[in-house]
């Protein structure tokens, strides 16, 4: 039997710890002193206000926007144990005509970053590559996918509920908050950004702190002129139809019409439905309320498209949802700033022809989840920033490949009335038709299943020799030579401005970049 005096012993150790706690969180409630909770106060030099020094560290990263970056970025580090603060302007589904084709290569980040299941149970179509349309003919190029497993494929799907999948699972995240809330701005003290001040949802003006922050509220961000030198290109405009009830030519492939004036996609983002982007070159479209917009649609682009979605298409204008998005081209230009980082669209934008925003942005959060793995603090921000200078570095393969083919293509893609275009346009056409090599290598490119510059460079003056060769056959003229020196001429044109724009040394010879070599700093 056990002695009484030790069970009145352990009886009485009880109740003290459950009076001792009791009196604890009483005093946490009441934001009065006590062991573990001090009130002491910091100034901030940025607002004059005063927060407790716990306030500081209630993030280790503070996430603004929860869009497909942002959701990521957000379950990528909550898994790696950091304590995370999202903050989104609006978390009710998304409703966007763009970001509904992941390539290949961004589904394989999906399964690195263990997120691939986010694109189950939202009725995502599988894609297997492409099929090209121009005047009358047709070409399907299909992803190399044979030295991968069974599920690696594209999918395509509703923008929105991928993203709510994503905010799901970073939801369920014990150390990840989700907020809604519209930022305001950054705050800077000395230099260095602390974290953000921003509004909730019911007007509230509140100040976040962390370590690290990082933007990423998209193509519409107000604060990336804080952290880098925007140069925004807008090339043309989406107009955006969903096609209901219909098939495409070629099943569980994109479909690229190379029409007059500029290209128009086909793909599946459900089992019953079709998005379809037009492509209008310039800034401004036909007016929507005037009707403009539809006459357009049935008089210059209707004609143009394969014949099995010409019912579907003329339906979807006649039921009138035509929403309209501009494209926009911005070339990573980052200014390191000590505390912050950009990211997404955000941070770095190419023309969507191609579909490889998301896989970009999926891309940039493996190398930054790799980059930050070593480090179990966050708070030196000036040895932060100068480690983190590898990150714009190391992303180059797969972004500056991406985001060059994109331009490339889209300007080779437009019709023109320049005869050298119109011949680069149908030899890019004839050479992807050619099969092997030909189809192939462009097509590894376009999925980001290899991200190589030089590849890319290659392949593209290949299709402007190929177009000169056909030219100069069986016997050249004067005009003809002509034509094609002004082709070679074109696309140096068109690929070296872009090239440059991204950073010749970065792009081509990273291991020349001091911060490619960058250590993670020791405490």
């Amino acid at each position: 039997m056990v002695d009484q005096g030790i069970l009145g012993w352990i009886f009485a150790s009880l109740l003290g710890f459950v009076v001792f706690r009791s009196v604890l969180l009483k005093n946490k409630k009441k934001g009065g002193a006590s062991v573990e909770i001090r009130d002491e106060c910091v100034k901030s030099t940025a607002n004059g206000e005063c927060r407790s020094k716990t306030a500081c560290e209630e993030a280790d990263v503070i996430i603004v926007g929860a869009g497909v970056a942002g959701a990521a970025l957000a379950n990528t580090l909550g898994k790696d144990g950091r304590r995370v603060r999202v903050i989104e302007r609006d978390l009710t589904e998304p409703d966007r005509i763009v970001g509904e084709l992941l390539q290949p290569g961004g589904y394989l980040k999906l399964i690195e970053l263990g997120l691939q299941d986010c694109v189950e149970e939202i009725d995502a179509q599988r894609v297997f590559g492409y099929a090209l349309f121009k005047d009358g003919k047709n070409t399907k190029l299909s992803y190399p996918l044979e030295k991968f497993d069974s599920d690696v494929a594209g999918r395509s799907f509703h923008n929105g509920r991928f993203i709510q999948r994503m905010r799901e699972r970073a939801a369920t995240l014990p150390n990840v908050q989700l907020e809604q809330g519209t930022v305001t701005s950054l705050l800077e003290e000395k230099g260095t950004i602390r974290g953000v001040n921003y509004k909730t949802k019911d007007g509230e003006t509140m100040t976040a702190y962390a370590p690290l922050t990082i933007v990423c509220d998209g193509c519409f961000s107000n604060l990336r002129r804080s952290l880098c030198t925007p140069k925004v290109d807008v090339p043309s405009c989406f107009v955006g139809l969903l096609l209901e009830d219909c098939e495409l030519p070629f099943a569980n492939h994109g479909h690229v019409v190379l029409a007059d004036p500029s290209p128009i996609l086909f793909y599946r983002i459900s089992s019953t439905e079709i998005r379809c982007l037009v492509d209008v070159p310039g800034q401004k479209v036909p007016s929507i309320s005037n009707g403009e917009m539809a006459k357009y649609l049935k008089t210059v682009v209707a004609p143009q498209i394969p014949p099995e979605l010409y019912d579907g298409f003329i339906a979807a204008i006649n039921k009138g949802n035509i929403r309209t998005m501009p494209n926009r081209s911005m070339p990573a230009a980052p200014h390191p700033t000590p505390g912050a980082l950009l990211m997404g669209d955000a941070f770095n934008m190419r023309h969507p022809l191609t579909g490889g925003g998301m896989t970009v942005a999926l891309s940039d959060i493996v190398v930054l989840r790799d980059l930050l793995r070593p480090l179990h603090d966050l708070n030196d921000a000036a040895t932060l920033c100068k480690y983190l200078e590898s990150f714009y570095t190391l992303r180059k393969p797969v972004a500056s490949t991406i985001n060059t083919l994109a331009g490339a293509l889209y300007r080779v893609f437009c019709a023109s009335p320049d005869q050298a275009r119109k011949e680069m346009r149908d030899a890019c056409f004839d050479y992807l038709s050619l099969g092997g090599v030909c189809s192939s290598g462009p097509v590894s490119l376009l999925s980001g299943l290899n991200p190589r510059p030089l590849s890319l460079v290659c392949h593209f003056f290949a299709v402007a020799i190929f177009g000169v060769g056909r030219l100069l056959l069986p016997f050249p003229s004067p005009k003809r030579v002509w034509i094609g020196a002004r082709i070679i001429s074109g696309a140096s044109g068109i690929i070296f401005p872009i090239i440059k724009a991204e950073g010749v040394r970065q792009m081509f010879f990273p291991a020349t970049v001091p911060a490619y070599y960058r250590a993670p700093p020791v405490k």
